[in-house]
Order: structure tokens, then C-alpha cells, then sequence
């Protein structure tokens, strides 16, 4: 079988990509052939970094839910 390469890309859109898999992950819903497209082109670090911003978002977001949850019961 045939593979092949990724296209080059510009930045800004490999880390589009990069938090588009990060986001499809933490949903628990993704493709195989995505992951392994996303696999190829984006490297670790873009991945490890896009994880850690989108894990301290949810947690972040979760506070001022419960914050503001608690406001209004007050």
C-alpha cells in the first residue's frame, strides 16, 4: 500500500490541528485513519502542549461553573 506524505503546513494550522485531535480525544470519539493522519504530521510536543492548555481549560471551566453555581443558590 501506498502512503502518502503529509502536505507541509503552516503553523497556525498544524496547531489548529493539533487541538482539533487534543478536543476529539478528550470527547473520547475519533477515527482511526484521523489518528493515524494526525499521527504523521503532527509531532508529540504539539500534542503534549495542546493537551496541557486544553486540560487546564476544562479544569478552569469547571470552576466557574461550579463558582457561579454556587452564587445563585446563595
Amino acid at each position: 500500500m501506498l502512503r502518502r506524505k503529509p502536505r507541509p503546513m503552516a503553523e497556525g494550522s498544524s496547531n489548529l490541528k493539533a487541538a482539533l485531535a487534543v478536543f476529539w480525544s478528550f470527547f473520547g470519539v475519533r477515527k482511526r485513519r484521523d489518528y493515524d493522519a494526525d499521527a504523521q504530521s503532527l509531532t508529540p510536543a504539539q500534542i503534549i502542549i495542546a493537551g496541557l492548555i486544553g486540560g487546564v481549560t476544562f479544569v478552569l471551566t469547571m470552576l466557574l461553573l461550579v463558582y457561579l453555581a454556587l452564587q445563585f443558590v446563595n
